[in-house]
């Protein structure tokens, strides 16, 4: 797993796109609202051979390219490249499966994480087990089952002469997605699926712990590690060694497969700070009940079984529960952040909900029936997951750029748009996965899209509210290209759509920007942490 280091400041801006784009526009804006200019007249044509120029970039050569721009209100073509082409979307099919959780679910919709007993009462003593039932919250935290711990006490339960059962059936027991590589199965954007799971902070990253690696003043010296949960059902085993002042970071926490040993290895310089790692655990319920029996020891509830995953019994009696916060407020770490665990969430409860079945195929059934309504055609796409994180994903920039013309239209678009990505903007859950990308171009402040990268794939789907008052709906998908990222030439195609005063052809910078270290006191990115390490 990728290193995060705390306490490092954020990486350059992206100077290098900076550079390239010539001067004509003038700055751009950095707050834009969707029609605030929309009284200026006869918007400018988009400078077409220019985005040919783009799309002809070198590190294009042999590779397979896709792109449509159109008028997002009237579906207006402006400019297309291959728009048919059945290509892998990566993580802006996330754009599919959230539209379709707003329209099936509901902006309003909540997960419900429930205690229930079983058993009967005898003074402080429950003679019979905890349940804690998981309603598939991706967003659990510990401090969420603390509560409902608490709520136990509170209640009176002193003492549990069961065990605490561990109940995920509202999903189905299959944890990973179609296609997903082998070796990525300790990578926290790849993690296990269940309806009972927890994560570890604001980002939601479910099934997965944390583990913070603090060096040791002297050379030589282990760095001390310590485990977020601390409960968790986890072996640690390996060390991180700390180096000179100076040296390079080479830490790594990686999970074996089959099983929940993580082992570590590489070291740290001894005048690093502490530097943070998440890794995703195998059997997430198991964690969750086991977090939770430590919170009701800690609440003076003695549990004197083990943890065991059971279903709750039909006459079990409901003794606490826990909402999730709403859908449209779990939509800004899910699509900004570009969060996989929430997607494949999502399609397991839109297929518990619709159809009665919390499993991939029932709930991608759902999306799929959704889509079609939306104006998306069945015959050019194939979903298998609801991230985008399997390489089986086709679809193309048509089926997108409809999708996003039909969100235009739809009650919940605020909600959808507001959680897009924002490019340029630096707060990270404003700006996202776009917070260092088309800074100080025409673009910056204006564009809504969701980003979408695996090793070979490059790709940006959203609107462009253009200075002249035109909002743009525009998808391209960069696939198969072997050498250096084009993700620098993207950028340049989609300032140039912004620019309404078109100069001559640019030429997109040999090198794309570096993905961005984390500021302090936040998680990560795992579009960057993926391409980096070039395995998914």
């Amino acid at each position: 797993m990728r290193c995060i280091p705390l306490g490092r400041s954020a990486a350059p801006l992206a100077a290098a796109l900076a550079a390239l784009l010539l001067t004509g526009s003038g700055p751009a804006p950095r707050t834009v609202h969707r029609g605030a200019e929309a009284a200026l007249a006869s918007p400018a044509p988009l400078a077409t051979a220019a985005l040919d120029h783009l799309l002809a970039d070198h590190r294009l050569t042999g590779a397979a390219v896709s792109a449509l721009v159109t008028d997002a209100g009237t579906g207006e073509v402006l400019y297309q490249h291959s728009p048919d082409a059945l290509l892998m979307p990566a993580s802006t099919l996330k754009t599919v499966t959230a539209a379709a959780a707003l329209d099936l679910l509901g902006a309003d919709h909540r997960f419900t994480t429930a205690v229930l007993t079983t058993g009967s009462r005898t003074g402080a003593t429950l003679a019979g087990d905890l349940v804690l039932r998981g309603g598939g919250d991706p967003s659990l935290l510990p401090g969420d089952l603390d509560a409902l711990a608490a709520r136990v006490a509170a209640a009176g339960i002193g003492e549990v002469s069961g065990s605490v059962l561990g109940d995920a059936t509202r999903y189905d027991d299959v944890p990973l997605g179609a296609g997903w590589a082998w070796d990525d199965q300790g990578a926290y954007y790849s993690p296990e699926i269940s309806a009972l799971t927890l994560t570890t902070d604001a980002d939601d990253d479910v099934g997965s712990v944390r583990l913070t690696l603090t060096p040791d003043p002297a050379p030589g010296h282990p760095a001390a590690v310590r485990l977020t949960p601390a409960e968790a059902p986890v072996r640690i085993s390996g060390r991180v060694g700390t180096g000179e002042p100076g040296g390079e970071t080479t830490a790594e926490a990686d999970r074996r497969p089959g099983g929940n040993e993580i082992v570590l290895s590489g070291s740290l310089p001894a005048d690093a700070g502490p530097t943070e790692e998440w890794v995703a655990v195998t059997d997430p319920a198991q964690l969750a009940a086991t977090v939770f029996r430590a919170a009701l020891a800690r609440h003076g509830v003695a549990v004197r079984g083990s943890v065991r995953e059971e279903p709750a019994p039909a006459d079990a009696a409901l003794l606490a529960d826990h909402d999730s916060a709403p859908l449209a407020a779990l939509l800004p770490p899910f699509l900004k952040l570009s969060n996989n665990g929430i997607a494949e969430h999502l399609v397991k409860e839109i297929g518990r909900v619709r159809s009665g079945s919390g499993s991939w195929a029932a709930g991608l059934a759902q999306v799929a029936e959704f889509a079609q309504r939306a104006g998306l055609t069945a015959a050019t796409a194939r979903q298998v997951d609801g991230s985008g994180l399997s390489r089986q994903n086709l679809t193309t920039t048509q089926n997108l750029t409809a999708l996003l013309r039909f969100a235009h239209r739809q009650p919940w678009f605020a909600a959808w748009y507001d959680a897009l990505p924002v490019a340029g903007d630096p707060r990270r859950m404003v700006g996202g996965t776009l917070s260092n990308r088309l800074r100080g171009t025409p673009a910056e402040g204006r564009v809504h899209a969701k980003t979408g990268s695996m090793t070979g794939v490059e790709a940006l789907a959203g609107y462009l509210d253009r200075a002249d008052g035109r909002t743009l709906a525009f998808a391209v998908l960069l696939n198969n290209f072997a050498g250096q990222s084009p993700r620098s030439a993207l950028d340049a195609f989609v300032a140039q759509l912004a620019d309404t005063a078109p100069q001559p052809p640019r030429t997109a910078p040999e090198q794309s920007p570096a993905p961005r270290r984390t500021p302090p006191g936040i998680a990560h990115d795992w579009e960057s942490d993926c391409t980096t390490a070039a395995r998914c």
